[in-house]
């Protein structure tokens, strides 16, 4: 009984980010890294100054943390994703021309099954 209701709850959660998803709005927080610090990042990293260098001079522009620097692990992970989206440039731009066709001929974007197995037991 409880593990329908997990099931019922999923799949409502689920329809409920794919409708928001196709109004154009996405959860999550903002970045706290904005295109212009990541490239401030890149251009002196590149210069051979570190990260630990870097993050002080850094002002988060926006939100709750207005004013102050990133954390380290921010710039890290900004830095992390840039590669990643440097290293497969076809994949990403597949990705959102994808994306775009679904939105544009009114799909609903589903998620991805995952090919976990259920163990007895589990609450997963």
């Amino acid at each position: 009984m409880a593990e329908t209701e997990r099931e019922n709850i999923r799949e409502s959660t689920l329809e409920g980010l794919d409708t928001t998803a196709r109004k154009g709005k996405h959860g999550g927080r903002p970045p706290v890294i904005t295109d212009d610090m990541l490239h401030t990042v890149l251009r002196r990293r590149a210069n051979g100054e570190s990260v630990e260098e870097i993050q002080p001079d850094l002002i988060i522009p926006t939100g709750k943390r207005k004013g102050q620097s990133p954390s380290v692990a921010s710039v890290y992970r900004a830095l992390a994703e840039h590669a990643k989206r440097e290293a497969y440039p076809a994949a990403v731009e597949a990705a959102h021309a994808d994306f775009t066709a679904l939105i544009a001929a009114d799909g609903i974007p589903r998620p991805r099954p995952t090919e976990r197995a259920h163990t007895p037991g589990s609450n997963t």
